[in-house]
């Protein structure tokens, strides 16, 4: 069982957002998924239309009239995704436990009892450093720390990894520690500015996956569901189950303790296939056309291309490699007909070896490219 805790003090990065849709993902990858919302503001349970009397106060409370364990107040929200919901009273626990021995342990004993019955757990933790969340980083294995392209988010990383510190040093347990870009915008130069500067002070410690800005991550919450229920076309949805077969790929892989039988790149795809998914795949890849992009920029530091193929977003495959001061990349492209842009360095260009353009909204211009079957 991994318990990842999914934390930043600072509101308004997408802590929740995360929270919910990473929770359903995970289920939505075959995982048996726990998520435990900690914040006394109770925004993960209200996200799911959930409103209840008990919560996770009546299982770590001393003085509640009404005390439970954990496995009364699980609710079911989609199917292998559960949560035990938070509600106002648990933000007295910090005052309540101030003076107990042994208070930064409360949540791991309590999770102990459900040990085997999740693959995940994930902790929503309170925008704040106090009680519970270091309650929450002492139970898990990982912290997640969602942020936006801002400078204040980067401050609330520092003291996020401070208090990360001294739970090493203090209780004697390391966890680790990785960063989710969230509310990406593509179109805006400073996002780019900020993710540059995020992973300069953070190298290494960053997911590659990137939530983008997505007005269906916002209507799913209205609505009172994960945005897999709501829309699972949407950008938001892609994102996030990007972001879950990351996880479970980096988690899988490291807790390998056998040797197992390499098989090469080629053929690992189709090992575990059936012949109806293999003729599926091969159907498809025939449907797609190699295109290369290439851009002059001897100077840039880095080069994406984005377009309508893509949803202007902003995606590790689309990242263009250096030869000689010229970027380029391949992509496989369906036929037909689509518009596109470079970002050098944060900086939206049109393709200058491209006379097929347009002028988009925004004020500058797209680059046009057909493909076709003999591309």
């Amino acid at each position: 069982m991994r318990i990842i805790s999914i934390a930043n003090q600072k509101g308004g990065c997408g802590k929740t957002t995360t929270a919910i849709n990473l929770a359903a993902a995970l289920s939505r990858n075959d995982k048996k998924v726990l998520l435990l919302d900690l914040d006394p503001q109770a925004h993960a349970s209200l996200g799911l239309n959930l409103e209840n009397q008990d919560s996770i106060y009546n299982v770590i409370s001393r003085l509640t009239p009404r005390k439970l364990c954990i496995e009364d107040i699980i609710k079911n929200v989609e199917d292998g995704f559960d949560i035990v919901p938070s509600n106002i009273l648990v933000g007295t626990l910090e005052q309540e436990l101030a003076d107990e021995i042994g208070r930064e342990v409360k949540l791991t004993e309590i999770l102990g009892r459900i040990k085997g019955d999740y693959d995940y757990i994930l902790i929503d933790c309170p925008p704040s450093l106090g009680f519970l969340t270091i309650n929450a980083i002492r139970a898990s294995n990982e912290v997640v720390v969602p942020v936006e392209t801002s400078r204040f988010s980067l401050q609330g990383v520092e003291h996020l990894k401070d208090i990360i510190n001294l739970i090493r040093d203090r209780l004697n347990h390391a966890v680790e520690f990785r960063i989710l870009i969230t509310m990406f915008d593509s179109r805006l130069r400073h996002s780019f500015s900020m993710l540059s500067q995020i992973r300069e002070s953070f190298e290494g410690l960053l997911y590659d996956t990137i939530i983008h800005t997505n007005v269906k991550l916002k209507e799913s919450a209205v609505q009172g569901q994960s945005v897999a229920a709501y829309d699972k076309y949407c950008r938001g949805n892609k994102d996030y189950f990007t972001l879950a077969k990351e996880i479970v790929a980096r988690y899988e892989n490291s807790s390998i303790e056998e040797p197992r039988k390499e098989v090469s790149r080629k053929e690992a795809p189709f090992s575990q296939m059936s012949d109806k998914m293999r003729e599926i795949v091969n159907k498809e890849a025939s449907e797609m056309f190699p295109v290369t992009f290439t851009i002059r920029a001897p100077g840039a530091k880095s080069v994406y291309v984005t377009g309508s193929f893509n949803d202007w977003s902003l995606e590790e495959k689309c990242r263009m490699r250096q030869e000689n001061g010229h970027w380029k990349v391949a992509l496989p492209l369906r036929q037909g007909t689509y518009k596109y842009q470079f970002i050098v360095d944060g900086n939206w260009r049109e393709d200058p070896s491209n006379p097929q353009q347009e002028r988009n909204s925004f004020g500058d211009i797209n680059s046009l490219i057909e493909v076709k079957d003999n591309a």
